[in-house]
């Protein structure tokens, strides 16, 4: 089913439509990576079997893979590098805002 990619688009809208603003869709879109990625952390060193199959079918492990879910090719390599220029700028965001708080 679509439910990741709608949640997804979803929350991103919400992001953009309520904060309209490019600093927010950076730090939402790393924040939420992010968080996948530590539940997939987590999902990893859980031994129990049913709490980790549940994890395993509703809880993707990046944005990514769900995108690769629906895309693949050359749209899917497009996507991976806005996605990496979107860390890219999420990178600067938080080495500006560390150096501000440096001084």
């Amino acid at each position: 089913m679509y439910i990741d990619l709608i949640v997804l688009v979803v929350l991103i809208a919400l992001v953009i439509i309520f904060f309209k603003n490019f600093s927010s869709f950076v730090y939402f879109f790393a924040i939420f990576d992010i968080t996948l990625r530590v539940l997939t952390g987590v999902k990893n060193l859980i031994t129990l079997a049913d709490i980790k199959a549940v994890m395993n079918n509703y809880i993707p492990e990046n944005i990514p893979s769900i995108v690769n879910k629906y895309l693949n090719g050359l749209p899917y390599d497009i996507f991976l590098w806005i996605y990496i220029i979107i860390y890219i700028i999420f990178l600067t965001y938080i080495i500006k805002t560390f150096w501000n708080k440096k001084r």
